[in-house]
């Protein structure tokens, strides 16, 4: 079970909320001198129809919120038979040949697969996390292999991260409930606090030479 049947009067890590805009911010470059502060930038206002909590459930507070926006998930995972019978398994750590597809493994240089290998299992796209069909998500198509599938998965990106200040956020019992939609399982709850651990603490080869 990936949702629950009947959520929490709170709000949770992993909730699907809707009524929270998402602002982005593009620079050409750095704005280091501040009389340049009205030029060079952009910003993109939008509301996404869901969104996802991703403050921890005892840090909601304090009239702040951090969010991801659902979206659209990646056309390629179909092409993937392990992912297509079941797009959450990219949520899950697997074994190296099943982050691709059967014929991309194949064409795999020996000595990458070999490295593959040795990594033992892992995650096949570390930054993305899919959320399970659900008859609240509007449904899309893509065409495969000239047939058109239609999905209602979704999906979050954890580099697509923001903050949000909301004066009803006060606790998460004492936030507008109004706004929740969906509340994670505790299992797929869990498999995101893992994943996006994981994601965040990965080491960089650099670092890992003083580790070790």
């Amino acid at each position: 079970m990936f949702y629950e049947q009947k959520g929490d009067n709170a709000l949770r890590f992993g909730d699907v909320i809707r009524g929270y805009i998402n602002i982005n911010t593009t620079i050409k470059e750095p704005i280091l001198d501040v009389k340049c502060l009205n030029e060079g930038y952009t910003l993109d206002i939008s509301l996404p129809q869901f969104c996802v909590i991703l403050t921890p459930c005892c840090s909601i507070r304090d009239k702040t919120i951090s969010l991801t926006p659902l979206i659209k998930v990646e056309k390629k995972f179909f092409y993937n038979p392990y992912f297509a019978e079941d797009l959450t398994n990219i949520n899950k750590v697997m074994r190296a040949e099943k982050t691709l597809p059967p014929d991309a493994w194949e064409t795999l240089p020996n000595e990458e697969k070999e490295r593959r290998l040795r990594e033992g299992i892992t995650y096949a796209s570390p930054r993305l996390f899919i959320y399970e069909e659900n008859d609240l998500f509007e449904p899309y198509t893509f065409n495969i292999h000239g047939k058109e599938i239609k999905t209602q998965y979704y999906m979050i990106d954890f580099k697509n991260v923001y903050k949000i200040n909301c004066d009803k956020i006060i606790s998460p019992e004492k936030s507008p409930l109004e706004s929740k939609c969906l509340q994670l399982s505790i299992q797929a709850r869990s498999e995101l606090r893992d994943k996006i651990a994981y994601y965040f603490a990965r080491v960089p080869e650099e670092d890992q030479i003083f580790e070790d």
